[in-house]
């Protein structure tokens, strides 16, 4: 499984020419000239990746749902996560997030599908799982997978939820964008 670190991810989109606070414009974009949907399914960023795509006019088009399952019941019930991988693994893993993606395609439709499950803090981490662990899981037709991300924070900013939370979703847009390239239709 790929990790990556918060510093990766500001890495990835410098290196390809993306403004961190515009570039869902061109997710957007994207997906409406390959015609391709998407849909999320979050739990620690609450739904912030739905919210950006969405600040762009005619998202309506390429926007099928979001899912925010901040709960284990809701991410059973509604995503069809595994109540035996809640109980083993817990709601951060890369299980879950692969479960979580999988079950926002299958109630969507949509094309691409991605999900955010993690410890925003700045309370709440353990050894195991500290602050800013976050697993990214993303289903399309042909295959889904996890990536792990490890944004407790490199750039003087230890454990800000807020920090957190919005390279997490960096991460989400930049994986839907990089997606778009890879699904046929």
């Amino acid at each position: 499984m790929v990790t990556l670190t918060d510093v990766d991810i500001i890495q990835l989109l410098r290196k390809n020419n993306l403004n961190q606070d515009t570039f869902h414009i061109d997710v957007v974009q994207n997906l409406k000239e390959k015609n391709i949907k998407v849909a999320t399914a979050e739990s620690c960023t609450g739904g912030l990746v739905s919210e950006r795509i969405t600040r762009v006019s005619g998202s309506s088009e390429v926007f099928e749902c979001g899912i925010c399952s901040y709960s284990n019941g809701i991410k059973e019930k509604v995503l069809g996560v595994s109540a035996e991988t809640l109980a083993v693994l817990g709601a951060v893993s890369a299980e879950t997030a692969i479960q979580m993606a999988e079950g926002v395609k299958k109630l969507s439709g949509a094309d691409i599908a991605v999900s955010l499950t993690g410890i925003a803090g700045p309370t709440g981490g353990t050894a195991e799982k500290p602050v800013g662990l976050v697993f990214m899981g993303v289903c399309t037709a042909e295959n889904a997978y996890a990536v792990k991300l490890m944004l407790g924070g490199t750039n003087n900013i230890v454990n800000s939820r807020d920090y957190i939370r919005k390279l997490a979703s960096d991460a989400a847009l930049f994986q839907v964008l990089s997606e778009c390239y890879s699904v046929k239709k």
